[in-house]
This record gives C-alpha cells, structure tokens and sequence, in this order.
C-alpha cells in the first residue's frame, strides 16, 4: 500500500478517500529539517502553500513519486528538480476559483466601508458613525489585473455592481476582453491614471512582482484602494508603506503577504508594518478559505495523487499526460512544433486572437493532438510565467481567448512533411513553418513571411533590415565588439523584395546596450533576440 504524507491540512472529504486507498501520515507543522528526516518513508506528500518543497527536501525523498499542492499556484514546489527526478507534480486549479473571487470582492467592499475597522470600533463599545464614512463602488472605475479564471468571475460579479469595469493582461486577446464586456487597459501607467480601485489575480513571475511599486503609486488617483489576494509580493510592500503615509492612495486591502508564517508552527506570529495603518484592511490567506472550496480542494487533490501514484494519466504541472504511440517518428515533429509556438512571442509583442495549424504530408496522418499541444506549449510558455504542459495547455489558450483550429493538407510542394502556423494578432498575420530534413533535424522554412532555410540554435537575433549594401557589415562588427560569436547566417528577402531578414544563430544572449546599437544601424527596422 502507498504512503502518503500529509503536511497541511487538507478536509475531511480528501482524507477519507486517502484513508479508503493508501497508509496515511498526518503530520501539520513539521520544521523543514523535520520534514527532511522523515521524507524518504513516503511515496507522496500533500502540501498546501506554506511548506517549501525544495531541490534538498525533493532529493531526500527517495521514494517519492507524487507531490500534491492543494491549491492553484505551486511557486513553492521546485518543479524543475521534481522533473528531473520523475516525481509528478498535480494541483487543483480550478476548485477554488469562485471562493478567491468572493474573497477579493470581501475584502473590496470591507475596505471601502471600513467594515473590520468599525466592528473592532463597536465591540468596545465606541459608535463612531462619522469616523467610518466610506465610499461607493457603483459608478467607480476598477481595473481587473489578470483576467484569468478568477480575474473574470470578479469582473462579471462587480458588473452587477454598477462598476465601470477595465483590465489589464497583456497575454489577454482584444476579443476575450469584449466579449466580457469591459475594456482592455494597455499599460500600468493608465492603469493607476484611470482607476479607483484595482483587484490583482496575477500569477507570482519574475514579470509580475512588484508589478505595482513605488513609481505606480506616486502617479495614482489620491483616492484608489487597492485590493490583493492573489500573491504576496504583486504590490512592492515598502512602496505600499509609504503610499499610505504620503497620501499617495486611500486605502489597500490584503490576503497575501511576502512573509507569512507557517500556520501551526512555533514561533509562527504574524509581522508586518502594514499592520499600522488604519485605512489598511488584513486577511491571513483566506482566498480558498470556503466550506465548499476546501471540500473540493480536498476531494480533487486526493484523487489525483492516488491515481498518479497508480500510474494513471493524471493533470500532472510538470509532465505530458499524452502517450506517443511511435516515439522515434513523431518526436522530432513535437519539437519543432514547440520550436514554432516558442517564435512568435520572440518576435512579436501583440495578443493573439486565434491559431491555424496546417499539416501537410505524411505527418498529418500521425496524431497531431500532439502537434498542437506542443505548439501551443511553446507558445505561451514564455508569457503565462507559470508551468505550461500538454495537459493544461488548450484550457490556458481559451482563457486567453485564443481561438485554435486545425487543418489537414495531404500534399506539399516542396516538403516531404510541412507543419504550418498562421497567427492572427489584430487582423494582421503572422506565418511560420517548419519540417524535418532526414531522420530529425529541424528546418524553419518560412519565418514571419521570410522565406529562409534555418537551422533553429538556442540563441538568435532576427533583424529585419531594408535591403540595401552595408548593414550585414556593421552588424557584424558591432557583434564582434562585444565577443559575440557569429555561429551561421542566414538572409531572405521577403516576397515582396523591400525588405530582408537576417537570422543569426549566435553563442550567447546579448546584453542591452549591444542589442540598442543594433538598432541605430541605418537601415535597421527592428531587432529581435530569441531564446529557444
């Protein structure tokens, strides 16, 4: 029988499914030296987001095969050395999402009405009906950061509200936007230039923290509340300190923090200076805190770890869920479509409103499920900041409003096998197309219109130029400048003969001020750095 460790607590609907099905260990509130010690009895540990699953406590594991977040996020859990040691990784993003929204929308109108501030007033027996005069939403404007799951349930509830209702995800296309009825924001400063209020549901990347600093809050409206229960760490906490002691913003209201203490463990007190404030309202990570959240939590962790650890195909974070029937054949053809999803986003800025993948020759009568999946992985691995896989992948793409079809084309001119992807971004399109030469050495064969031959490396530069004599040149020694090693080369005009462009497969990134005298080469019209 398999034995799981639980380490945070889980409701009573999970653990008896567990109990039903395996030898269960409840220990909530072990140190993470404790945790070290006793890791290695356990096939599975179930943990929540307070306990640090890290490469040391993963590499003591030795029988560990499943790690199990009950929750959404598992910036906790170091997926890349659970990867590598074959330790599947499952959460349950979707059983909470109704009990986050209704949080954030709580702690919205407590901060509005100073609800928490005038019941701690009452109970001691104070009646302070001026001291708490607050502010309505109806009418107001709020901007939705991350219109992801629970970024567009708060944005439906608060239009009963009354709100003018904006938001702000640059991953989000135009048309997802408006079909929920709000306006799409461009850019944080007209965020804060605009908004009343604004609601965070981003998720925790290396672009999203401090999302809102210092210099955000300095060009607020004087009378914006700010509301958090989605990481701690989206809002700059000093910054947010001094907003309140300037004036800067009337008030925030706050689930999640930077430094939370484990619940359960000793010493674990709360401490923070924005707990001084008046016009500040604190929760201690209550978002997924709901009977009927924790209950669906509790059932749908449970299940998947016991089915993981069965062997079956489960909503893994950090592995394929899809079997490949003839892995030699059709291998090559994942990467490459991974390799095509990965280029567009290297090179293009805009949101996408919808995907057409073309397979031609043999390879369309192969299982091309996976051929879109793995298109779609490279595609918006670089931008959700979060990990992406093949069993996630299509639900994130229609979350963002991506429209995904497929077509089939029996022959091909000039390939053998050609897999084609045209992007549509704001009525404009974008083409790129790959195929594999001999056994699996992939081929970029149109690259955003270019027709070219290219060998795709881990780092490139693609510089659009206009075709004149000289630019080649100069690019070349401005690399040479910086110890920049040229690999290969490659140069296409575009079918029209105005412009070209020029690939180069380099040996390493370029840094900033080599990528901006690029730029001011005459003749340069854009360039850009691509990191396979």
């Amino acid at each position: 029988m398999f034995k799981i460790l639980v380490a945070e607590k889980i409701a009573d609907t999970g653990m008896e499914i567990l109990k039903k099905n395996a030898d269960i260990d409840v220990k909530i509130g072990l140190s993470h030296d404790e945790l070290l010690e006793t890791i290695g009895d356990y096939d599975a540990l179930i943990v929540r987001s307070a306990t640090k699953v890290n490469k040391e406590l993963l590499e003591n594991g030795k029988n560990l095969k499943v790690v199990g977040r009950a929750g959404n996020g598992v910036d906790n859990i170091d997926l890349d050395t659970a990867t590598k040691k074959g330790i599947i990784v499952v959460n349950t993003p979707e059983s909470n999402n109704v009990s986050t929204a209704e949080h954030a929308i709580a702690l919205l109108l407590s901060v509005c009405r100073n609800i928490p501030q005038a019941y701690h007033s009452t109970v001691h027996g104070k009646w302070q009906r001026s001291h708490y005069k607050g502010v309505e939403l109806f009418g107001k404007t709020i901007t939705i950061l991350g219109l992801g799951r629970i970024g567009s349930i708060v944005a439906e509830r608060l239009k009963a509200f009354g709100m003018k209702v904006m938001a702000y995800d640059p991953y989000i296309s135009d048309e997802r936007v408006a079909k929920l009825g709000i306006k799409k924001v461009n850019s944080i400063e007209e965020v804060m230039k605009l908004s009343d209020f604004i609601t965070i549901h981003l998720p925790k990347s290396e672009e999203t923290i401090g999302i809102i600093g210092e210099k955000e809050l300095s060009m607020a409206k004087r009378n914006l509340r700010i509301v958090n229960c989605a990481r701690g760490g989206l809002v700059d906490e000093k910054a947010l300190c001094k907003a309140l002691e300037e004036g800067w913003i009337a008030g925030a209201a706050l689930d999640v923090f930077v430094n939370e203490p484990k619940e359960g463990a000793k010493g674990g007190n709360f401490e923070s200076p924005l707990l001084k404030y008046e016009n500040v309202v604190v929760t201690p990570h209550l978002g997924a805190s709901t009977v009927e959240a924790q209950n669906n939590v509790g059932t749908a962790i449970a299940n998947q770890v016991l089915a993981a650890l069965e062997g079956n195909i489960v909503d893994a974070v950090n592995l394929p869920s899809l079997n490949i029937k003839d892995t030699d054949y059709i291998a090559p053809y994942i990467r490459l479509s991974e390799t095509l999803g990965k280029l567009y986003y290297s090179s293009q800025k805009d949101a996408i409103d919808s995907v057409e993948i073309t397979y031609s020759g043999d390879i369309s009568r192969e299982q091309t499920k996976l051929l879109i999946l793995s298109f779609l992985k490279g595609l918006l691995e670089p931008v959700v900041k979060e990990r992406v896989n093949f069993v996630n992948v299509e639900l994130l793409a229609r979350n963002r409003g991506i429209k995904v079809t497929e077509s089939i084309k029996n022959q091909v001119d000039y390939y053998s096998n050609l897999i084609s992807a045209k992007i549509i971004s704001k009525g404009k399109e974008i083409t790129f197309a790959g195929t594999i030469f001999g056994k699996e050495e992939p081929r970029i064969v149109d690259f955003a219109g270019y027709e070219i031959d290219l060998a795709p490396t881990e780092y490139m530069l693609a510089i659009e130029h206009i075709n004149q004599p000289g630019v080649i040149g100069q690019i070349g020694t401005i690399l040479g400048k910086y110890n920049v090693n040229i690999e290969t080369m490659r140069v296409s005009k575009n079918r029209k003969g105005e412009n070209s462009i020029m690939i180069l497969s380099i040996d390493q990134t370029i840094q900033k001020e080599t990528a901006d005298e690029i730029k001011k080469v005459p003749g340069v019209l854009t360039a850009k750095q691509i990191k396979l």
